[in-house]
C-alpha cells in the first residue's frame, strides 16, 4: 500500500515540477530543453494513472508523448522558418 502511495506522490511532484519547468524554467527558448521538461510532466501524469490502472497509464503516456512531440516539432519548424537558431 505504501508503494502505491509513493508512486502517486512521485507522479504529482513530477507533474508539477515538469509543468513549472516547461513554463518558467531555464532555457525556455531552447526547444530541446522544453521537450525534456514536457516529458518530465508526461511521466508524472503516467505515474499517477499507473496507481489506478496499468493500461490507462500506458495509453496516457503514449498519447501525451505523441501530442507533445507533434506540437514541439511544429514549433521548431516555425522557428527555423523565421530564421532563429534552433
Amino acid at each position: 500500500m505504501i508503494e502505491i502511495q509513493m508512486l502517486f506522490y512521485a507522479g504529482c511532484i513530477l507533474a508539477i515540477v515538469g509543468s513549472i519547468a516547461t513554463v518558467a524554467g531555464p532555457g525556455v527558448n531552447d526547444p530541446i530543453v522544453r521537450t525534456f521538461n514536457t516529458e518530465i510532466a508526461a511521466v508524472g501524469i503516467s505515474l499517477i494513472f499507473l496507481v489506478y490502472n496499468h493500461t490507462l497509464a500506458l495509453m496516457t503516456f503514449v498519447a501525451a508523448t505523441a501530442a507533445i512531440t507533434l506540437i514541439l516539432l511544429r514549433a521548431i519548424t516555425r522557428l527555423e522558418e523565421m530564421g532563429a537558431d534552433v
